[in-house]
C-alpha cells in the first residue's frame, strides 16, 4: 500500500512539473517575453517598414483607404480573418477562439492636415498632410502584437479583438465603431498613444480622469464694413471680435472653480483682406475643455452667451455654431479596476520601475467614447532618448516617432489583451457561452 501511494505521488509530481514547463506565454510571470520577441528583427524591422509606408502616404479622417489597405493586407498575410468596412475605413480583426471572452486593443489611423517639415527619407508624400500624432506607430505597434499573438493563438483563452479605427482627430471615429455595433460583447478595451516627453520603455496613466472632454466652437461676428479712415461710418467687427476673445478667457479666470481645470483657446480668427478696409464680418473659432459633463455644458452655455452679447455692445450681430460634425469628445476616465492590472502587467512586461503615474492632462481622446460602455484603460508609452534628441510634441510640424519604441507598444498591446483572458477565466471559471453572445 505505501508503495502505491508512493507511485501515485510520484505521477502527481510529474504531471505538475510537466504543467508548469508547458504553461502559455500568456502567464504573467511570462509577459516579457513578449517584448524580446517584438525586439526580434523580424518583428521589428517589419513594424519599422509598415510604420514608414503610413509615415510616407498620410490620409485624414474617414479617408484612410491606403493605410486600411495596407492593414487588411498585413492581416491577410498573418492569416487573420477581419471585418471590414467598419465605420467607413476601419478594420476589426480576430486572434484566438472566436468565442468569448472577448478584450480589445486599439489603434488609431488618421493623419493631421498639415505640412512636414521633417527632412528625411520617408517624409511625407502628400502635400499639406502629416502622421504629426504618432498614429502611423499606433498602427504599427498593433500590427506587432497581432503577429506576436498569432504565433501563440493555440494559448489565447478567448478572443483578442483588434480595432484598427478611422479618424481619432476630431472625427469621432470611436464613436462610428461603436454605433456600427462592432464592440458589442467585449469585456475591456486598451489603447496608448506616444508620448515624445517621456523616457523609452516608461509609460505613464492614472486611475479616474485622464483627458479632458473637449469640444470646438466658430462664431461669425458681422458688423458694417467700411474705409479704415472713417470708421465712423462702419460698424467695425474686428474691435467687436477682439472683445469677444478677452471676455471669452474671463471665464476661465472669473467663473470657474481654479480646483477644476477648464480652458477656452480661440485658435481661429479670419477677417478682412486689406489694410485700409473694415470688412463686414469677421470668423473665429476655438476650442473648450473641462473634465466633467456638467463644466462642459456650463461653458458651452457660457461662451454662446459671451461671443453674442458682447457683439451687441459693439453694435454687431452674431452667430455660434458648436460644429455638429466635430462631436463633442467626453473626458477619459480610466476604469478603476484596470489600473491595478494595468500596473501589474506593464510592471512585468518594463519593470515596475518603468510604470508611472501622471497628472491628468487638457487633452482630448476619442478613446472616451469607448469608456462610456465599455471598461477601458488608456496609456501614454514613452519614446524619447535624450542622448539622441529631444523629440517635438505631438501637431507640430517638427514631429517625429522614435521608432525603437514600437516593440514596446507591440508587447503591451499583446500583454495587456492576451493576460486579462487569462484573468478573466481566473475571477470566473466558467466563462459562458450563451448563444446569443457567442460572436461579435
Amino acid at each position: 500500500m505505501m508503495m502505491m501511494g508512493l507511485v501515485k505521488w510520484v505521477n502527481l509530481f510529474i504531471m505538475f512539473h510537466l504543467f508548469a514547463a508547458t504553461k502559455p506565454i500568456m502567464a504573467s510571470s511570462d509577459s516579457s517575453k513578449f517584448l524580446n520577441l517584438a525586439k526580434e528583427p523580424r518583428v521589428f524591422d517589419w513594424m519599422v517598414e509598415i510604420r514608414r509606408k503610413i509615415h510616407e502616404n498620410p490620409e485624414l479622417g474617414y479617408e484612410e483607404f491606403k493605410t486600411s489597405e495596407l492593414v487588411r493586407t498585413e492581416l491577410d498575410k498573418l492569416g487573420i480573418p477581419y471585418k471590414y468596412p467598419v465605420a467607413i475605413t476601419g478594420v476589426v480583426a480576430f486572434i484566438g477562439t472566436k468565442k468569448p471572452p472577448f478584450v480589445a486593443v486599439r489603434a488609431d489611423m488618421d493623419a493631421l492636415p498639415m505640412q512636414e517639415l521633417v527632412e528625411w527619407e520617408h517624409k511625407s508624400k502628400v502635400n499639406g498632410k502629416m502622421h504629426a500624432c504618432g498614429h502611423d506607430a499606433h498602427v504599427a505597434m498593433l500590427l506587432g502584437a497581432a503577429k506576436i499573438l498569432k504565433e501563440h493563438e493555440k494559448d489565447i483563452q478567448g478572443t483578442v479583438v483588434l480595432v484598427f479605427q478611422p479618424a481619432e482627430e476630431g472625427g469621432g471615429g470611436a464613436k462610428e465603431i461603436l454605433d456600427a455595433g462592432a464592440l458589442e460583447n467585449v469585456s475591456a478595451i486598451f489603447g496608448l498613444h506616444v508620448a515624445p516627453k517621456l523616457p523609452i520603455g516608461v509609460v505613464a496613466s492614472r486611475s479616474g480622469s485622464f483627458f479632458a472632454g473637449s469640444g470646438f466652437f466658430e462664431a461669425v461676428i458681422s458688423g458694417k464694413g467700411g474705409h479704415a479712415a472713417i470708421p465712423q461710418h462702419s460698424i467695425d467687427p474686428i474691435l467687436a471680435a477682439s472683445n469677444v476673445i478677452v471676455s471669452l478667457q474671463h471665464i476661465i479666470s472669473r467663473e470657474a472653480d481654479p480646483l477644476d481645470s477648464q480652458v477656452v483657446t480661440v485658435a481661429k480668427f479670419q477677417g478682412g483682406g486689406a489694410f485700409n478696409v473694415i470688412p463686414d464680418s469677421v470668423t473665429i473659432g476655438g476650442t473648450f475643455r473641462a473634465f466633467s459633463t456638467e463644466s462642459f455644458m456650463q461653458l458651452r452655455q457660457r461662451i454662446e452667451q459671451v461671443i453674442t452679447k458682447q457683439a451687441s455692445v459693439q453694435r454687431c450681430n452674431a452667430t455660434v455654431s458648436f460644429l455638429n460634425d466635430k462631436p463633442f469628445f467626453p473626458p477619459t476616465v480610466n476604469h478603476v479596476e484596470l489600473h491595478d492590472y494595468f500596473q501589474s502587467v506593464a510592471g512585468s512586461v518594463l519593470g515596475h520601475d518603468k510604470v508611472t503615474d501622471i497628472q491628468p492632462l487638457m487633452g482630448s481622446e476619442d478613446f472616451s467614447f469607448y469608456q462610456q460602455v465599455i471598461p477601458g484603460y488608456f496609456f501614454l508609452l514613452g519614446m524619447e532618448n535624450t542622448a539622441v534628441e529631444h523629440l517635438e510634441s505631438p501637431h507640430s510640424p517638427h514631429f517625429k516617432v522614435n521608432e525603437d519604441a514600437l516593440p514596446y507598444g507591440a508587447a503591451l498591446h499583446a500583454s495587456l489583451a492576451a493576460n486579462y483572458l487569462v484573468k478573466i477565466h481566473q475571477d470566473s471559471p466558467v466563462v459562458k457561452d450563451e448563444k446569443h453572445h457567442d460572436e461579435l
